[in-house]
């Protein structure tokens, strides 16, 4: 096929510890990156300090552009990193935590066992 072009993308994220640890990464794959924190599969400092929720990504269409994101976020200060989180997540909450779950919709038998 000529003319194909792959779009590709690509995310730097945050996720934290239960005490506040952050850990800044970047993949090609936000889901199954956070999965991997989840389930303790990404050794070294996040699986040492339990970085498993995530607070905060971006995604880019340049993998050089997300490199340098990366870069620029290690290099900030914790104040400002909390900063930035706070500004899209200001609970903090797991914006992870319904990833993979079942949809329900109209006429699902999931959705009519919930009224029972």
């Amino acid at each position: 096929m000529v003319g194909v072009v792959k779009e590709h993308k690509y995310f730097v994220y945050i996720v934290c510890s239960g005490s506040g640890t952050l850990y800044i990464g970047m993949t090609n794959n936000v889901e199954r990156r956070v999965f991997e924190h989840k389930r303790g599969e990404i050794k070294g400092f996040s699986h040492e300090h339990c970085c498993t929720r995530l607070v905060y990504y971006e995604s880019f269409d340049d993998v050089h552009k997300a490199i340098g994101r990366e870069k620029q976020l290690k290099g900030w200060r914790r104040e400002k990193k909390i900063a930035l989180i706070e500004v899209l997540n200001p609970r903090w909450v797991d914006l992870a935590e319904k990833w993979g779950a079942p949809m329900l919709f109209a006429g699902n038998p999931s959705l009519n066992n919930l009224s029972s």
